[in-house]
């Protein structure tokens, strides 16, 4: 079976063929530096790390780009009247994007562009589309460079919209446009804006339009016709729609597949600064474990609305126990037997099948969750090969999805000193335990378990002796 995307711009699946069999080229629009990033951003980033991981899984060679766009208008106006030049706030957020990142386990990108060293790229963009007749310096002098909407029949054509019913582009001066729904290319320099966010250009000292900087970083490093663009849905318009139109309108072919993640709300409502009901990165990620945060985001399928209430990460946590628990006890049970690391890490077809529609990770939790199941009846019944090849099989199916608990980077350090004095203080209890029971003083046995349980300690008494974990 072929993997099938949804793709936004022919609202349909398609069978996934990428133009070089095998090599596959993802631009992803990455974060606008301006604040601090929100579960919506996590959600995005976490959504195309798994398409990535399973692509290469697959067998392909992918190279992924995601752009960071460390110069735009709110960054400049975040910066006002502080200290902090615009150019230091856009960095400081950018560590703040990158530090939740790479807690939730998401690959480093093959390439990270920042828009201020695409410029140049940028500029050869907009000259072409004037040539072409496609674009058009503003002629009250004010340096800024529109997009020409009429002259381009396709426009809207991603979103299936008339240009006559859309809204006027707000993203520059309407003055000097031919057309209200024009949109800035090249904005000229104003007074009052920093000197170090102008570049000379053709048409005057200026800096980029939002829009044209994804169309040059993508074609920069993936080349003018690549396989996939993601991002979130509420970049579909305008930002996705004038990428489109720009870089077609200059020749480029661009992307062959438009893909768009669902967004989030928390209890039920959009998430919106008016509101007050945003959730950030760092508030989400110090209310579980990491991996519980990247198992709960991850759960649903990537163009549903995913909704944030209490309890969530609740529910992450009891269904990531079950998995780390059956590796625990396989784990256990397998030592020192023929069957020890036996088990091929090979995901099986069901799951396949799942990743392969649309990537539909609920099916494929589903069945990873099914065969965690499997593999723990095959532990109550001693049948050691079975649970050798369910090990193996769920820890190629968590591995892809990245949560795979036994992953160098889940480790979680034993050695922390909390860890250490814990660490001590029950497996002191466990052989008082022990003790107890070897002196047929079944009732203080019985206390300590329960002293352990209420602590959250879960006790599993095996042929080898009682082992805990964290309830």
């Amino acid at each position: 079976m072929s993997m099938r995307l949804y793709d936004s711009k022919a609202q349909a699946l398609r069978d996934f063929l990428p133009i070089v069999p095998g090599k596959v080229g993802i631009y992803v629009c990455g974060p606008t530096v301006q604040s601090s990033p929100h579960i919506g951003h996590l959600r995005s980033a976490l959504v195309y790390d798994q398409l990535r991981r399973w692509l290469s899984y697959r067998g392909n060679d992918v190279t992924f780009v995601r752009n960071v766009t460390d110069i735009d208008d709110k960054i400049l106006i975040n910066a006002q009247g502080t200290t902090e030049q615009w150019w230091a706030l856009a960095y400081r957020y950018e560590l703040e994007f990158t530090a939740g990142y790479q807690r939730l386990g998401i690959l480093a990108p093959t390439y990270e562009p920042r828009a201020t060293a695409s410029v140049h790229e940028m500029q050869d963009i907009v000259a072409r589309l004037i040539d072409n007749g496609h674009a058009y310096p503003a002629e009250d002098g004010s340096g800024d460079v529109y997009f020409d909407t009429r002259s381009w029949p396709a426009y809207g054509e991603l979103t299936r919209q008339n240009p006559d019913n859309m809204e006027a582009a707000a993203d520059a001066d309407p003055r000097g446009k031919r057309d209200p729904r024009d949109f800035a290319l090249w904005k000229g320099h104003k007074d009052g804006e920093p000197d170090s966010a102008a570049w000379v250009s053709p048409w005057g000292d200026g800096r980029p339009g939002w829009h044209i900087e994804c169309s040059a970083m993508a074609a920069r490093y993936l080349g003018p016709e690549f396989d996939i663009h993601g991002g979130g849905l509420d970049l579909r318009f305008p930002h996705h729609e004038n990428e489109l139109a720009q870089s077609t309108a200059a020749g480029d072919a661009f992307a062959n597949y438009w893909v768009h993640n669902g967004l989030v709300n928390t209890n039920g409502q959009k998430m919106s600064k008016s509101l007050g009901n945003s959730v950030y990165a760092a508030e989400l990620l110090d209310q579980a474990r990491a991996i519980v945060v990247r198992y709960y985001l991850g759960a649903a399928h990537y163009r549903s609305t995913l909704d944030f209430h209490e309890g969530s990460l609740g529910e992450a946590e009891a269904a990531l126990e079950r998995i780390e628990s059956f590796l625990d006890r396989a784990d256990r049970r397998l030592a020192d037997t023929r069957f020890a690391g036996s088990g091929v890490e090979i995901v099986p077809d069901a799951f396949a099948e799942a990743m392969d529609d649309d990537l539909a990770v609920p099916q494929a939790l589903g069945v990873l969750h099914d065969t965690v199941r499997a593999g723990n009846a095959a532990l109550d019944a001693e049948d050691l090969h079975a649970a050798a090849a369910a090990r193996g099989q769920v820890l190629a199916m968590s591995e892809v999805l990245g949560i795979n608990p036994l992953s160098p980077g889940w480790a979680v350090a034993t050695d922390e000193p909390a860890m250490v004095a814990l660490t001590a203080l029950v497996e002191r209890l466990l052989n008082d335990r022990q003790a107890a029971r070897q002196g047929r003083d079944y009732a203080a046995a019985d206390r300590i378990r329960d002293e352990l349980v209420a602590a959250g300690i879960t006790i599993e008494d095996t042929p080898s002796g009682a082992h805990w974990s964290f309830d």
